[in-house]
């Protein structure tokens, strides 16, 4: 998701193959075996298969919004935090039956989403100061993590929506309702190799 909010803000052209993860194309796997996405083939060949490499790629190209100006140690720090840090228990409390012998599917782990709450009670503390992560302006921390954040809200909206973070719920919706990201989640056929 956040690769191709990249992509569309910077304006590349490309060709997008939608898949199903469940039935991966022999197509993606020979170009990238690990079978996640994204991944981008280059006209020489070469693969990017990271999102973040992916929205760094687009964005040297062509970054009309200024998303990689600012701080770029700051930037890196909250982003390698959310990937490695805020992730790890993301996927802890959303899929505790991967983790756990005794949970079933469908089960959370509020133990994990406690220990989220630490990376969002920092986010907000950044919010009520300013309108994004690093102040007044936008940037690649706020696209990149925020993926991240919509899932965790939707992994219990319930809880989520009487949580007392009222600058993370404003930022989060923002991108939620933006125009960027309704273009993103537009359908698109899958692709099937010829």
């Amino acid at each position: 998701m956040r690769g191709r909010m990249a992509l569309h803000v910077s304006g590349l052209d490309y060709e997008h193959r939608e898949v199903l993860l469940r039935d991966k194309p022999k197509d993606m796997l020979d170009a990238s075996p690990k079978g996640t996405v994204p991944v981008f083939i280059l006209g020489d060949g070469t693969v990017i298969d990271e999102s973040l490499n992916l929205m760094a790629y687009t964005l040297e190209h062509n970054d009309p919004m200024g998303w990689m100006d600012g701080d770029d140690a700051e930037m890196e720090h909250l982003i390698h935090i959310n990937d490695h840090k805020f992730k790890t228990h993301l996927d802890r409390y959303k899929y505790a039956s991967r983790y756990k012998d005794d949970a079933k599917r469908g089960d959370v782990d509020l133990g994990h989403r406690e220990q989220a709450e630490t990376y969002i009670r920092s986010y907000e503390d950044r919010l009520q100061k300013g309108k994004y992560l690093l102040g007044s302006k936008q940037s690649l921390a706020d696209i990149a993590i925020f993926p991240f954040m919509r899932q965790f809200a939707n992994t219990d909206r319930t809880w989520w929506d009487s949580a007392p973070y009222p600058a993370t719920h404003g930022w989060l919706e923002r991108h939620i309702n933006s125009d960027l990201f309704k273009a993103i989640m537009v359908k698109h056929p899958v692709w099937k190799a010829e």
